[in-house]
């Protein structure tokens, strides 16, 4: 015979129109989209955001290059910058006690006190305004001597206005104007302390610089890029040679770490959401691509009898996925861009709203993942079309579809599992996702084999009601297709689970980092003779629970008899813990709150000491280690007896290094306490500070409600994201019920046409859909139990202890979810004629 005469791309064209208006391909365009649509408004997001911070970089820290150090700079790098012609300005920066004078009714605030010089800026914007409330504009100025720019938070903590005096120490300035963009803001504990900015010619009559003051002094330096670059490699050997310490090149991480690791948090939190949407997708275009297969293989039979060659009829219907597939990801990329605008608003504040635009290669990255989604998972079973024999027209039991080869399908994971990986940014996040994912298809399909074995020697035919003997033995007829449904089914429901999990105990763990009764006062230097008296005054002002500890400065000089530098470290927090100095504290008993990992605290253990767990991996300590400390010029050393773990996120006083000893006469100390401030006494703070007008203390209370502010933003923008991830679920779960709806059709007409009434049968579908949710329900559970601890353990740094009830509240989710996609997708089954389902089976 001879060969049908027509081009494959005219065939794949006319396929695709007819199969598209037969609404066969909505399934796998809807998957496909909803995949790169959540990829790639992570992407754009992602992308817009390094941009920015890349174009805004010079700005966040103040210059082109910034010496930070806890003491002043040695005058060489001044020198060294003018040399090359650089522009230099200092800054320094510390928390200090702001004051209302008696008259206007003396309140007190602690704030970030920022001295600048002429110059300051190097880079980005100060913006003022003359009062709270009206408009703010750019300014080249610096606030002039005798002066102050205090942000407005200031002036309501203290009920002052404009023009009025504020009080800094011994000296006192005038307030002149509101500062409301600071370029070079940066981060750390003191910075959420309101800003109180002042010229350096007023800065020695406060008589705030002593011998021990904490004082963070910056030189900005800005200029061409290669005098930068120069002075940039000289500074740095020149801290790595002279072993300057507490003295380092500030980048742009160290700029702004809050911002960094707040945004790459919620990076991560919307990657692993976009990375379930698509494992999601893949999933549902496997099962769609293989009933549109299944559909098409009389069609396909017919197509051979007259005449159409194997390889016109493969490229035709690879054009034809192709295409669906190229124009999915291109629907995909379009509503992702208009997605990734929402988390840019939803995040207002941590990002600016005139981020630069993205670039081309989310969206790049994005086609690829649509056309390799379709390609990896669409394929493989609609090629075997091409395979059908012509004898298929006569014998309806020939040319069944087969699994496809372990070297076709794992060709396509492994490409699909790379794109993957790269869209995560996170080889952690991305590796527990997909590893995850596939370690669970084969733990899943193992305990549904196993299910269908015991379900087919458990039930008893004679004594067992007809209805579900009825669904036993359709279960178990196809006990291949059986494990495939609920393999897949108990895909979906674990994403969905591993969802739930993510949003309500992994993001509640997030939330509950700043818990409603945790201390909101902070107060230091508190000095030994006034110990007593402070105590009752905070017994007497109603505070009964508080932590009260010593605290000692020292700096960490030796490990096991070895000098300390930080290039002997890797990573630079290891750098910067041994650049900086310790809060060190001495108790004879443990903290409650500090259970020991390793070792044994002895109390009064002359020799001991205990180190955080953090901070002993950071540093690669162990037990029996001797550490060196320098406390006020004189070394200390003692052996690590002991490891504790610390929860930093309970704003409890907490403490690197403790020397497990009641007492230490031969340092200096001082006292540090943190309590919750009594409600109802607007007073108190002002009367603590005028009992004791040298202690620092801390109002935590903002900082708190930043922080749960920033929070509900990431959670919001993770939320939104949720819904994508979810409609993935709920497509695939409709796609595994829906893909034996011709099979039930038969089977259900052979049942009816033997007598079997419609109530019957429908008890049996409901009978096998909830058995099926059921079973895939609790293996999806259990499963989603395992990788939400690893991605908790892993990838988020939480302790997460699962709920107890996730199994069967993930066997009841399933069940109720299977029967409403079964209501849904199989509605028709049996409304359908007998005559009508019996004759097209036999056509």
């Amino acid at each position: 015979m001879a060969a049908l005469p027509i081009a494959f791309w005219s065939l794949g064209w006319r396929s695709l129109w007819r199969d598209w208006r037969s609404g066969e391909l909505r399934l796998l365009l809807l998957a496909v989209t909803l995949a790169v649509a959540a990829l790639t408004a992570v992407g754009f997001f992602a992308d817009r955001l390094q941009g920015g911070l890349h174009r805004d970089a010079r700005a966040l820290i103040g210059g082109d290059a910034v010496i930070s150090s806890d003491n002043r700079p040695p005058p060489a790098f001044a020198e060294e910058a003018g040399r090359l012609g650089l522009q230099a300005v200092q800054t320094l920066v510390f928390p200090t006690m702001g004051r209302a004078r008696d008259e206007d009714g003396g309140a007190a605030r602690l704030v970030a006190l920022k001295v600048v010089a002429p110059g300051y800026p190097l880079r980005g914007t100060l913006r003022v305004a003359p009062a709270p409330g009206q408009p703010d504009a750019a300014t080249a100025e610096i606030p002039a001597p005798g002066t102050a720019w205090v942000d407005e938070a200031l002036l309501n903590a203290l009920d002052l206005r404009v023009g009025q005096a504020l009080l800094l120490g011994d000296g006192s300035v005038r307030i002149d104007r509101v500062l409301t963009q600071e370029p070079d803001r940066g981060a750390g504990f003191m910075n959420f302390a309101p800003r109180v900015m002042i010229n350096t010619a007023d800065l020695p009559a406060t008589g705030l610089v002593q011998p021990a003051s904490r004082i963070t002094w910056r030189l900005a330096v800005a200029g061409p890029d290669s005098a930068v670059k120069t002075f940039s490699d000289w500074a740095q050997a020149e801290i790595d040679r002279s072993h300057v310490r507490g003295t380092r090149l500030e980048s742009l991480e160290g700029g702004r770490p809050e911002m960094q690791q707040t945004l790459a948090r919620a990076e991560k939190f919307l990657n692993l959401v976009a990375l379930l949407a698509a494992l999601l997708s893949a999933v549902a275009v496997a099962i769609a691509a293989r009933g549109f297969a299944q559909k098409h293989l009389d069609d396909c039979a017919m197509l051979r009898v007259l005449g159409l060659p194997q390889g016109t009829m493969a490229r035709a219907y690879a054009l034809e996925f192709l295409l669906i597939g190229l124009g999915a990801s291109v629907l995909g990329v379009a509503l992702g861009y208009a997605v990734h605008h929402a988390f840019v608003v939803l995040l207002a504040g941590l990002v600016d709203a005139a981020l630069p635009a993205a670039s081309v290669w989310p969206a790049l990255l994005g086609v690829g993942m649509g056309i390799t989604l379709m390609a990896a998972f669409g394929l493989p079973p609609v090629l075997q079309l091409a395979q059908v024999p012509p004898l298929r027209v006569i014998r309806r039991d020939v040319g069944q579809l087969k699994p496809a080869t372990l070297a076709v399908l794992g060709l396509g994971v492994a490409g699909f599992a790379v794109l993957l990986l790269a869209a995560s940014r996170d080889l952690v996040l991305g590796g527990i996702a997909v590893g995850g994912f596939a370690a669970a298809v084969a733990v899943f399909a193992l305990a549904s084999w196993g299910a269908v074995k015991l379900l087919r020697a458990s039930v008893n035919e004679s004594t067992a009601p007809r209805a579900l003997v009825l669904a036993t033995r359709q279960f178990s007829a196809r006990p291949g297709y059986a494990v495939v449904q609920i393999s897949a089914l108990a895909v979906g429901l674990l994403a969905l689970v591993l969802l739930v999990l993510l949003r309500t105990d992994l993001i509640a763990s997030w939330r509950n980092a700043t818990p409603p009764d945790a201390p909101n006062r902070f107060v230091i230097n508190v000095q030994p003779d006034q110990a007593e008296a402070f105590q009752q005054a905070l017994h007497q002002a109603g505070v009964e629970r508080y932590d009260w500890h010593p605290m000692i400065r020292g700096r960490l000089v030796g490990i096991n008899g070895q000098t300390v530098q930080p290039d002997q470290f890797a990573t630079d927090r290891a750098q910067r813990l041994v650049e900086r100095e310790f809060n060190l504290s001495h108790m004879a008993q443990l903290p409650d709150h500090n259970p020991v990992v390793q070792g044994r605290w002895t109390p009064d253990e002359a020799d001991g000491l205990s180190v955080e767990e953090g901070l002993a991996e950071e540093l690669g300590l162990k037990l029996g280690d001797t550490l060196t400390f320098d406390i006020a010029g004189m070394p200390v050393e003692r052996r690590i007896t002991s490891l504790r773990k610390v929860d930093w996120g309970s704003l409890r006083v907490n403490f690197f290094v403790i020397f497990p000893v009641a007492d230490m006469a031969d340092v200096p100390v001082t006292y540090i306490s943190a309590f919750r401030a009594p409600e109802g006494n607007p007073q108190f703070d002002n009367t603590l500070v005028r009992a004791f007008p040298n202690i620092t203390n801390v109002d935590m209370s903002q900082t708190i409600a930043q922080v749960q502010r920033v929070l509900g933003q990431v959670i919001r923008a993770v939320e939104f994201l949720f819904g994508f991830a979810l409609a993935a679920g709920l497509v695939v779960l409709l796609a595994t019920i829906t893909a034996t709806r011709g099979e039930r059709e038969r089977e259900f007409a052979v049942l009816r046409a033997v007598g079997a009434s419609s109530g019957l049968l429908r008890q049996v579908q409901r009978i096998e859909l909830a058995g099926v949710g059921l079973l895939a329900g609790f293996i999806a559970s259990l499963v989603a139990v395992a990788v939400g601890w690893a991605l908790a353990r892993y990838a988020f740094q939480f302790a997460w202890q699962p709920p107890l009830l996730v199994p069967l509240a993930g066997s009841l989710a399933g069940g109720v979810l299977a029967l409403a996609a079964g209501w849904w997708g199989l509605r028709s089954v049996l409304r359908t004629p007998v005559v009508e389902t019996l004759r097209r089976a036999a056509t």
